[in-house]
């Protein structure tokens, strides 16, 4: 009965509040909901098959994504010590590890007997799991993108979704399949493309072949350092989880999301003899970017890279794939027990030259037809501090460097520390550091973070991080500066109740909104919000959550808006029985655009939902989740936005007549 019950449990979506608290503050940075469900597979992948404690190496703790590397330094020097673990119990004995985090763990590790590496090579090519699953959703409403009668711009295929996935899994150690993907407004086996789907993907990953750590063909990631070059996996910033400031992961990992520039495409390996490891990885790929032909000089450039992927309009599709880049680098990382130093590198070239515009924030960036990056990551361990960082140059050789501290200083108080110096001129394609700005340029800061935890069931967080930028920013005409502060109070009685209430503030300079003349100035525009959640399991079936959440913008200034915003979820899973459903209510009103909230949604399985809100109205969703058998899942999920006295939603191509949006979407997955 116990082993039914896990397995009923294993393709739970079941997300941590810390987690979609990352996944919002990560949409309200891009402004957009990232298509990166790799996290999902991931937990998923843990629950069916757990980690052994016994045999996990580094990368292998890094990917639960849990773990600092203070904690997983901790691990290895105490299984060195003391042998193999006996019992999941001991972790308890290992420094650093504390109650909460073990039981993070529970569902996604075990310790067990090694498994031989022939046995293991010959279970990974018969013995894995094949999933086969497709998604389908549209908005309800018609929008004037598909409206033939009336003239101008419009979309060239249909309002429908598609998303295919075949994959492909044994354990941790292998894995392939192929996407396929469809977005709204895409021509489909006509037109453009003739070929059915917009996008395909395909992936061959394997891991632990003797000395080859990791092998990677067709679509991969690439994950180097902290950051400061080279990052294409999903990946935080500042948030509640204030020991989560070091950049975590494997050099190469598959690649099997939707999205479609974020990745290399090609062949990358990784090899490891004894404390040596090398990874070199090739690409040559097509992208999409905005091609310009100069009549004058009778020259072709493109002056930026198109990362949403859509190719839904005739401009749209005369920019799709009209680059071809190519992409070498590599890595060679010498580590011990205690300390690791790594050398990286990346080179790009582009078939056409990149030339930005001709703006004063733009002096600095990327230009020609290649580019190249150089940067040493380093980290080393001593008792409860653990220092990390890494140094970096680009083709200019313009400098950045980030370094950082994590210290347990009690079994009960942990300390993290994040400094980083990147000069104006320091540019790289696919940088993603723990900074303020988006991408690692312009910027120098300090932040500090602390955890404490009274007792069992009590916990506070907070950070502060205060930053500058020394050069201007697009809509910032001057040099400028910000701060950024949180607090949180965690309240956790058993596993049946849990709150949490936080403030943050957040002002940083811009431009002032509605100057005329000549030469704009810039002015701080202050962010504060609070918000409280808590969640209540009434029974083993049915838990209730909700949120109350304030926003204030500019105050005390000319721009200041309000916005509120509460829900209630009821989210019902009954045991041992093959359905589940959850519903939300929700109501929102704030003043603009700059006062918008963010809510996580709960989805069908493998699909993010973090939509923004702003003006007046209401939404509700429900999600319905049936297994026909132990093979055949389905899920459907109905979403609407109301706004009361609303003319018109959205913007753009995007505008729905009327005051109604609503989503369908369907799903299903079938395990062979």
């Amino acid at each position: 009965m116990l082993l039914y019950v896990f397995v009923s449990f294993a393709g739970a979506q079941d997300i941590p509040p810390v987690t979609e608290q990352k996944l919002e503050n990560l949409a309200d940075a891009d402004q957009a909901e990232t298509e990166d469900d790799s996290y999902l597979i991931e937990l998923e992948q843990f629950r069916k098959n757990p980690v052994n404690l016994n045999t996990a190496d580094e990368n292998e703790l890094k990917e639960l994504r849990i773990l600092t590397d203070l904690q997983i330094s901790n691990l290895l020097s105490y299984r060195k010590l003391l042998g193999n673990f006996v019992s999941i119990y001991e972790l308890q004995s290992v420094p650093t590890w504390d109650v909460a985090t073990i039981k993070k763990l529970l569902p996604f590790i075990t310790v067990s007997t090694p498994v031989s590496v022939t046995q293991s090579i010959t279970s990974r090519l018969r013995g894995g799991d094949n999933s086969f699953l497709i998604r389908y959703s549209q908005i309800m409403e018609k929008s004037v993108g598909y409206d033939k009668s009336t003239s101008g711009t419009k979309y060239l295929g249909s309002p429908q979704k598609l998303f295919i996935r075949y994959r492909y899994s044994y354990r941790n150690l292998l894995q392939y399949g192929l996407v396929a993907d469809k977005d709204a407004g895409e021509q489909f086996f006509r037109g453009a493309q003739k070929q059915g789907f917009d996008f395909y993907s395909f992936h061959f990953f394997a891991r632990k072949i003797g000395i080859v750590q990791s092998l990677a063909l067709g679509d991969f990631t690439v994950n180097m350092g902290q950051g400061l070059i080279q990052w294409q996996g999903l990946s935080y910033g500042k948030s509640a989880d204030v020991m989560g400031v070091k950049r975590q992961s494997a050099i190469l990992r598959p690649y099997n999301s939707a999205g479609e520039y974020n990745f290399h495409r090609g062949m990358g390996v990784t090899i490891r003899k004894r404390n040596l490891e090398a990874t070199a990885f090739a690409s040559i790929r097509k992208i999409s970017a905005n091609f310009v032909a100069d009549t004058v000089s009778s020259t072709d450039y493109f002056s930026s890279f198109l990362t949403f992927g859509y190719n839904r309009t005739p401009g749209e599709v005369a920019d799709r794939n009209n680059l071809t880049q190519t992409t070498l680098g590599g890595n060679v990382t010498y580590r011990t027990d205690r300390w690791h130093i790594g050398i990286n590198g990346i080179y790009y070239h582009f078939s056409l030259p990149i030339q930005k515009r001709a703006e004063l924030y733009n002096l600095f960036a990327i230009s020609g037809n290649n580019w190249n990056n150089l940067s040493i990551d380093y980290s080393y361990t001593y008792r409860n501090f653990h220092f990390f960082g890494e140094a970096a140059a680009d083709k200019n050789f313009n400098r950045a460097m980030l370094n950082g501290l994590l210290v347990s200083v009690d079994p009960k108080v942990d300390i993290s520390i994040v400094q980083r110096m990147i000069s104006p001129g320091f540019q790289s394609i696919n940088g993603n550091a723990f900074t303020e700005n988006t991408y690692p340029t312009n910027e120098n800061g300090v932040y500090a973070g602390i955890s404490i935890r009274p007792g069992s069931s009590f916990r506070f967080d907070a950070y502060g991080d205060l930053y500058r930028f020394p050069w201007l920013k697009y809509q910032v005409d001057a040099p400028g500066y910000g701060k950024d502060f949180l607090a949180q109070l965690t309240y956790t009685a058993g596993k049946n109740f849990e709150i949490y209430t936080r403030f943050r503030s957040e002002s940083k300079q811009a431009n002032q909104s509605g100057n005329i003349s000549a030469t704009n100035y810039i002015v701080f525009l202050p962010r504060q919000n609070w918000r409280t959640q808590l969640r209540y399991k009434l029974n083993p079936s049915l838990t209730v959550r909700s949120r109350v959440e304030l926003m204030w913008f500019d105050k005390n200034g000319p721009g200041r808006e309000n916005g509120f915003l509460t829900f209630f979820d009821f989210i019902y899973k009954p045991l041992l029985s093959p359905y589940a459903a959850n519903i939300r209510l929700q109501y929102f009103e704030t003043d603009g655009y700059n006062s918008r909230l963010y809510a996580f949604e709960n989805d069908v399985i493998y699909s993010f939902s973090i939509p923004l809100f702003y003006g007046k109205g209401y939404r509700y969703y429900i999600n319905l989740n049936y297994d026909i058998n132990k093979r055949l899942s389905l899920w459907a999920r109905w979403a609407q936005s109301i706004y009361p006295g609303a003319t018109s939603i959205g913007s753009g191509l995007d505008v729905i007549r009327g005051n109604k949006r609503s989503e369908i979407k369907l799903e299903a997955r079938l395990l062979f």
